[in-house]
């Protein structure tokens, strides 16, 4: 597990501004479900000075990302934008006072967020998609002017750094000699020259293949995961009961004080994060209700 910092802790536990503003006038979304983290940030903007009056987000994703936007929302409040685009990832992380370097990714999504929100605002379109024939990594379409400007900002140095910071890599690792070449590229525009050695290593051998988890397995250790949180969960008056596991999407119910409450979704996020860790691949966690929705429309 990840070393947490209080400051991290704190803004899990009881995070500032979540919800979405009432009456915003400029909302920012990146990220995606799909690669298990998302946000959704919404301003209310004075039109006259241009001060952000108030700020809220909506994330899907782990811990980290939810104090990453929490604390964000913290610091915007009282900027006028102008003075917001120039937060950087590794302002919320500072505010923080730190991430894992694994979870750094998730102060730059809140940046992201941020400046799509301020896009928004000003009537203007902010893209993150990636350039004809610039994507590098195809796992989690992250483009190489992406790349070049976290190595840049964030004084970058190795292929795991690029991917604590963007994702970049993290998944079938096919583009890391392209990741290589960017840190060569911006390295040698500083005036240094990447360490080939500190690149990571390419198997000598063929891997052993790791077989997918069968549906039984997967439930077994669903079930195993919500036994080890329920003791926390029972002590503030609450519980989760498995209700069906579809592929890769676990349908829970959030019972007693979880029922209703509206941490309950940060909750969820908490143990999507915790499967995930402990399943070793992506799977989904959302209420049961969702689940009624689906059979509805497929009658």
């Amino acid at each position: 597990m990840w070393d947490y910092s209080d400051k991290v802790k704190e803004h899990f536990f009881n995070p500032k501004n979540a919800g979405a503003v009432v009456n915003a006038n400029a909302t920012g979304e990146v990220g995606s479900i799909s690669c298990g983290d998302a946000l959704r940030l919404t301003l209310k903007v004075d039109e006259n000075t241009e001060i952000i009056l108030d700020a809220g987000f909506q994330t899907f994703g782990c811990g980290s990302a939810i104090a990453s936007s929490s604390v964000l929302t913290e610091i915007i409040k009282g900027m006028t934008i102008d003075e917001a685009l120039n937060v950087t990832n590794q302002d919320i992380a500072n505010h923080l006072e730190g991430l894992p370097p694994e979870k750094m990714h998730c102060s730059v999504m809140g940046r992201e967020a941020l400046h799509a929100a301020i896009a928004n605002y000003r009537g203007e379109e902010w893209q993150d998609d990636h350039e004809e024939g610039a994507l590098i990594c195809k796992c989690f379409a992250i483009d190489a002017v992406m790349i070049e400007e976290m190595v840049w900002a964030n004084k970058l140095r190795t292929v795991e750094d690029v991917t604590n910071f963007t994702k970049a890599g993290g998944g079938c690792a096919s583009c890391h000699e392209d990741i290589e070449a960017i840190l060569e590229k911006v390295l040698a525009e500083k005036g240094e020259k990447f360490d080939y050695d500190a690149a990571p290593t390419k198997p000598a051998v063929t891997p052993e293949v790791k077989l997918p988890l069968t549906n039984l397995q997967r439930i077994k250790k669903i079930e195993q995961v919500l036994d080890s949180l329920r003791p926390s969960l029972m002590a503030d008056g609450g519980d989760v009961e498995l209700v069906e596991v579809i592929g890769n999407t676990a349908y829970v119910n959030m019972t007693g004080a979880c029922n209703g409450c509206q941490m309950a979704a940060m909750t969820i996020a908490g143990i999507q994060q915790r499967l995930m860790e402990v399943l070793g691949e992506f799977i989904k966690v959302v209420p049961a209700s969702e689940m009624s929705k689906l059979v509805s429309i497929g009658a």
